[in-house]
C-alpha cells in the first residue's frame, strides 16, 4: 500500500526551515512512520505540534531522545539547539489560561535557532505587572502576544515599544468570547499601529513569523 505522506525534503532549502509535522487528525502510528522517514532521511531536527499525551507516551517509547512539552503539545527533538540568529523572541501571555498557546510559539522559535524570553501573566486586570517588565521587552527584536478575553494586552505592549508585535488571540474567556472570537476582532482593530495578527490559538503562526523577522534583524 503506497504511504499517505510525502516529506518535503527541500522545504528548508527553499525557506529556511524544514517541514513541521502537524499531529492532530494523524493516528499515532502515522506519525511514528513519518518520523522513521525523516530520521532515515538524516534530518537534524523534527518537530511535531499539536501531539496529546496518550500519542506522546506512544512515540516516547519509539524515540526516546526526543522530548514532550505537555502544555504545548509539541514532541520535538534537535540535533543541535545552538542559536542562529542573535536577537531575542519575547513571548508574553496575559494569563496562565494561555500558557500552552504561548509556549507553543516559544518552543517553535528555539526549534528555529532563536533565544527566546518568556512573560507569563502580565494581563491588563494587573498593568502593573506588565509595566515592571517593560524593560525586559524592549530588550528584543520582535515581541509576541498571547492573550484571551478581550485581547486588550496586545494593543496595551504595542503603544508601549518601538518592536514588532504578534498578537495571538486565544480562546480563553467566558462565553461572549466566543471561543477566541472577541479577541481575534479586539486584535485585529488594534489602534497600537504596530500590531499584526494570527488565528485563534496560532501559537506556532506567531513563533514561526517571530523567526522570520528576527533573522531580517539580524541583516542589517
Amino acid at each position: 500500500m503506497d504511504t499517505l505522506f510525502e516529506i518535503d525534503y527541500d522545504r528548508k532549502k527553499r525557506t529556511g526551515a524544514p517541514e513541521i509535522i502537524y499531529g492532530a487528525g494523524k493516528t499515532k502510528e502515522q506519525i511514528e512512520m513519518i518520523i522513521d522517514d525523516m530520521i532515515r532521511h538524516d534530518q537534524d531536527g523534527i518537530y511535531v505540534s499539536r501531539v496529546d499525551e496518550q500519542k506522546a507516551a506512544y512515540l516516547l517509547k519509539r524515540f526516546p531522545q526526543f522530548e514532550y512539552d505537555r502544555d504545548a503539545r509539541v514532541f520535538v527533538w534537535k540535533r543541535s539547539w545552538d542559536l542562529v540568529n542573535d536577537g531575542t523572541i519575547c513571548v508574553i501571555c496575559a494569563g496562565t489560561s494561555d500558557v500552552p498557546v504561548a509556549k507553543e510559539a516559544v518552543l517553535i522559535a528555539r526549534f528555529l535557532g532563536n533565544e527566546t524570553d518568556f512573560i507569563c501573566d502580565v494581563g491588563v486586570a494587573g498593568i502593573h505587572r506588565l509595566l515592571n517588565k517593560v524593560e525586559r521587552i524592549n530588550e528584543a527584536n520582535v515581541i509576541v502576544v498571547a492573550a484571551g478575553m478581550e485581547g486588550a494586552l496586545a494593543s496595551v505592549v504595542g503603544g508601549l515599544t518601538d518592536k514588532p508585535v504578534i498578537a495571538v488571540p486565544t480562546s480563553v474567556g467566558y462565553g461572549a468570547n466566543f471561543n477566541g472570537l472577541s479577541a481575534l476582532l479586539s486584535m485585529l482593530n488594534s489602534c497600537a499601529s504596530g500590531v499584526s495578527v494570527v488565528n485563534i490559538d496560532n501559537g506556532f503562526g506567531a513563533g514561526y513569523m517571530a523567526h522570520s523577522i528576527n533573522c531580517l534583524a539580524g541583516r542589517r
